[in-house]
């Protein structure tokens, strides 16, 4: 706000100087007083009169006359109280524009728009892809002329990788330099990205940044579940439940990113013939029955984009809602992947899927599993569906921007 009110302030002034400018530095010499004009008028007259009388236009008798007559005219036309300047006041007038100019530029901001609903709307505009894409490409112009700013690398790599340009934020990465070796997050989005530039192999550099990730932060989030997905990968289950279960331990009971951890946690247990862990019998949900059910398909041209590790999330709205009801949420498999919804998956058991005649359902393939959606992520079209459906029909063919 600040920023548009001092230059507005400025024009303001500016153009009050201009206008007044007249009035602000007068004339050095004198305006001519009314009195002194009429006084010259009537001498001409009177001369004119001499020259007529003179020549014998006019006889003895209208001269007097005549001339007794301009004589009381100049007298009434020359009194003091006349004798004011033909400009009027500079300083009335002065005055009188100021006022006049400010109150119409009030009258015109508070009637026409103001700082807030300007700033809104400048606000509102949304950022384009081809918006986001040139702010980075010109960021990458900057630093190439200042490459000692680490930071700027650091930065310029994050924003790479949300654009999902994995190959360049490698390479941003590994100029970043030193900062990184520092930094136990920055260790994981680095591993992140040379994992994923390599298919999901963690093997070499990926796990030694973990690892290092790791003992500079043990509970660091992101480089716990990359080390239990680097233990999944190579099917050494048993390091995968350790690791994840540690992980699970700092999320909140009853989250997303909870109910993803432990779906991960129990796949890898049946995958390696591990015993489940003992857990506290559940809170029972009263249903009604109802579910939704189907099948999740994935395009042909989306197939390469999937790595292991990513997670499938099968989201329930009440229609004309943003808070999911239920959320499904699996590791990636084969396509087409089964699912059903119920309210065993529901967000709160006290609004459970089945209260509801019809659910709007998408679904969302994220690499973190996190609630919050990201640049990225594969998503499916929202359909609005009969709770009892089955057989329904899922397609995910669309990447956010």
């Amino acid at each position: 706000m600040t920023s548009f009110l001092i230059p507005a302030f400025l024009l303001l002034v500016l153009v009050l100087v201009l206008l007044l400018r007249p009035f602000i530095f007068p004339a050095k010499s004198k305006a001519t007083s009314r009195r002194q004009m009429n006084a010259v008028i009537h001498r001409e007259e009177l001369d004119k009169l001499e020259s007529e009388y003179k020549a014998g236009i006019i006889t003895s008798a209208d001269y007097e006359i005549s001339h007794a007559e301009m004589r009381q005219r100049l007298f009434q036309d020359t009194i003091e109280e006349d004798d004011q300047e033909v400009a009027g006041s500079a300083n009335k007038t002065a005055i009188g524009l100021c006022i006049f100019i400010v109150l119409l530029s009030s009258a015109l901001y508070f009637s026409l728009g103001d700082v807030a609903r300007i700033a809104q709307r400048n606000s509102e505009k949304p950022v384009t892809q081809e918006g986001v894409e040139k702010m980075v490409a010109e960021f990458a112009i900057k630093m190439e002329k200042d490459p000692t700013n680490l930071k700027g690398w650091a930065m310029l790599a994050r924003s790479y990788r949300i654009l999902g340009r994995n190959e360049d934020a490698a390479k941003a990465y590994a100029r970043a330099g030193n900062l990184i070796d520092s930094d136990p997050q920055l260790l994981a989005d680095y591993a992140d990205v040379l994992a994923t530039n390599a298919n999901g192999n963690f093997a070499g550099k990926p796990l030694q940044l973990i690892n290092q990730a790791l003992k500079l932060d043990p509970d660091n989030l992101m480089a716990l579940w990359l080390s239990g997905t680097a233990s999944y990968t190579v099917n050494n289950y048993k390091a995968a439940v350790q690791t994840w279960e540690k992980l699970a331990k700092q999320i909140p009971p009853d989250t997303d990113e909870a109910r993803a951890i432990q779906s991960s946690i129990a796949e890898a247990r049946a995958k390696g013939g591990l015993a489940a862990a003992p857990s506290p019998a559940p809170t029972p949900v009263i249903s009604s029955g109802k579910s939704i059910s189907g099948k999740i398909e994935l395009s042909a041209e989306l197939k390469s984009k999937i790595k292991p590790g990513d997670i499938v999330m099968v989201i329930a709205r009440k229609p004309g809602e943003r808070m999911p009801v239920a959320v499904l949420k699996v590791p990636t498999g084969e396509f087409p992947m089964s699912f059903t919804l119920n309210d065993s998956l529901a967000m709160n058991p006290n609004a459970p899927l089945s209260q509801l005649t019809e659910a709007s359902v998408e679904v969302r393939i994220s690499k973190t599993g996190m609630a919050k959606p990201e640049v990225g992520d594969l998503i499916s079209t929202a359909q609005t569906i009969q709770l009892g459906a089955k057989d329904v029909r899922l397609l995910v063919n669309q990447v956010r921007q």
